[in-house]
């Protein structure tokens, strides 16, 4: 029985779910969730914490400051209520209104951007104001999870060598894009080791991390307006492109058999299912992917069929690939 003094000690590790159900094929997916932060970010929070606390650069007296579209606010919230810092989230309108709440709840001060900046969007508006802040006081502290190499580092150290544990003949990792912390940690990991993974980024329409025009988003987590310094593409073997009704469609399925994810985590799926379909057909083979949130934020969004339709429309919520579905998982079962 673990027991605890710190919510950043705890982390389930070893949780995979077997995807054979829903999408026909075998595709283990790794829940990245259970924690008290309920996502990967707490592994990234808690490095870079550590990391600034190990330079000097964090005191009693410093303030904690930090651009967030959720769950890496959600994670630096736990660890600052942890070790007693105060800490200034700064996001969007498009946060979830759960995950404000839970920030709040653990003594956060989340200023809300409302307004996008011509250039890189509402990212590039949140940089802004955090830069404004730190001008303002030098008692702030900015870790800057989109160029901070213990993003990435967190994930080397600790998320691909589980994998690589559980999974000695893996043939590909899916892994989604968002500061690209988990992806090139993930990513560094399986070259500079020499295993032959076939990493394959999994990215949102409207992001410009990967050189796509910029769109409107409103699913938070993955995706970026402005490109993560953190990138290196040629540790990439390959990118995929997903739509948010796509994402929506992904969430509602897995939800079907039981498994409420976040926005993230369908977005990782559908793009997995559709990469693994044009590539690896009929191909038996160890694939995995890296399920970064659960559900329960996306309650008001995802999972509310009236913000569905206002945002998507009637027509994005046909399932239309799903009596193809059902008969692979009809002949897969036979």
């Amino acid at each position: 029985m673990p027991v605890i003094t710190s919510p950043q000690e705890f982390n389930t590790e070893d949780l995979y779910v077997d995807l054979l159900p829903v999408l026909g094929r075998r595709f283990y997916l790794k829940v990245e969730g259970f924690n008290f932060a309920g996502s990967v970010k707490l592994k990234a929070a808690a490095a870079m914490v550590q990391a600034a606390e190990r330079a000097g650069r964090l005191s009693e007296d410093s303030v904690l400051v930090e651009s967030s579209s959720g769950n890496l606010g959600v994670a630096l919230s736990v660890i600052a209520a942890d070790k007693g810092y105060r800490f200034v989230c700064v996001t969007d309108n498009r946060c979830n209104l759960a995950t404000r709440r839970m920030m709040e709840a653990l003594g956060t001060e989340v200023y809300t951007v409302t307004r996008p900046a011509e250039e890189g969007g509402f990212l590039a508006a949140r940089f802004d104001h955090v830069r404004a802040l730190c001008a303002s006081d030098p008692g702030y502290v900015w870790l800057n999870q989109h160029a901070n190499p213990y993003n990435w580092r967190a994930h080397q150290d600790t998320t691909a060598p589980a994998i690589a544990r559980q999974f000695p003949n893996l043939d590909v990792l899916f892994v989604g894009a968002g500061t690209t912390g988990t992806l090139m940690g993930c990513a560094r990991y399986f070259r500079e080791s020499g295993r032959p993974v076939t990493v394959v980024a999994v990215d949102t329409v409207g992001s410009v991390t990967f050189g796509g025009p910029a769109q409107p988003r409103m699913v938070p987590g993955l995706g970026a307006g402005v490109r993560p310094e953190l990138l290196d593409a040629s540790y990439v073997d390959d990118v995929v492109m997903v739509s948010e009704p796509e994402t929506v469609r992904a969430c509602r399925r897995l939800a079907a058999v039981g498994f409420l994810f976040g926005g993230s985590t369908g977005t990782v799926v559908a793009g997995a299912r559709r990469w693994l379909d044009a590539h690896r057909p009929g191909e038996e083979l160890t694939a995995v992917a890296i399920a970064p949130d659960l559900g329960e934020r996306y309650l008001d969004t995802v999972y509310q069929e009236s913000w569905v339709r206002d945002v998507y429309g009637d027509a994005e919520l046909e399932d239309r690939d799903d009596v193809e579905y059902r008969r692979r998982l009809t002949e897969s079962m036979a």
